[in-house]
């Protein structure tokens, strides 16, 4: 595969972002890591690499972001506005610095982001955000609601960047807008999580938003093994 590292000055941010990129032509997809993996986790368990022969054939190319995790949602040594804040950055870097690099390298508006664990929870949320800029949503064995990461702190940076709490307050417009993203949420029958994605796609389908639940039986699922087996269905 073809494969580029990319690195800029995020002024959302302040401080350098780093992703990788697979492949020079078909449809891009954005991967998340997981909650305290970097840009290069996806590549180093082989996920991207079980990819291969759709970013060979041109159908897909890939964008391998980081996140700031560990100076947000998960940084326990800040208070927990200092988290929401910082993750409000970080989604100000997404929309209005990796879409845009994306779309015009890509020359192509039909993004897909996936995610699993607490990769699905970006996923998720920067498309139930934006759904003007993605269009399809494939979240693996996910979590859904960040109350559990602010000690009981909450204000509007929390509120919407927590899916499971602005989506059932969405207009006909938004829920308009969420129903033509392709919507895929998925994990094991086995995993401690099942209920919060069971619940996740029982939200949506509450809202009218269309979407496909799938459960794999028989298995745990929430490790990469089964996240590399199935990603390519979807993509």
């Amino acid at each position: 595969m073809y494969r580029e590292y990319v690195k800029w000055y995020s002024p959302s941010l302040g401080r350098d972002m780093e992703a990788l990129w697979f492949g020079k032509f078909g449809r891009p997809v954005l991967l998340f890591p997981t909650s305290s993996g970097r840009y290069y986790e996806n590549e180093d368990f082989h996920l991207a690499g079980s990819l291969a022969e759709k970013v060979d054939a041109g159908e897909i190319q890939l964008v391998l972001v980081d996140t700031v995790n560990n100076e947000s949602w998960y940084n326990k040594s800040v208070h927990p506005a200092v988290r929401a804040a910082r993750h409000t950055q970080y989604d100000a870097y997404l929309r209005h610095e990796m879409v845009p690099y994306i779309y015009n390298r890509a020359q192509r508006g039909d993004l897909v982001v996936y995610g699993a664990s607490f990769g699905a929870y970006h996923a998720a949320n920067f498309a139930a955000r934006y759904p003007d800029v993605v269009s399809r949503a494939i979240c693996f064995s996910g979590v859904y609601d960040i109350r559990s990461f602010l000690d009981g702190y909450w204000d509007d940076n929390c509120y919407f960047h927590n899916p499971v709490s602005y989506i059932p307050n969405m207009n006909a417009e938004w829920v308009g807008k969420l129903s033509r993203v392709g919507w895929v949420i998925a994990t094991g029958e086995h995993d401690s999580l099942i209920q919060e994605n069971r619940d996740f796609s029982a939200l949506l389908w509450s809202k009218g938003i269309p979407n496909v639940l799938e459960v794999w039986p028989g298995v745990f699922g929430h490790d990469w093994p089964w996240w590399r087996e199935h990603l390519k269905r979807f993509v």
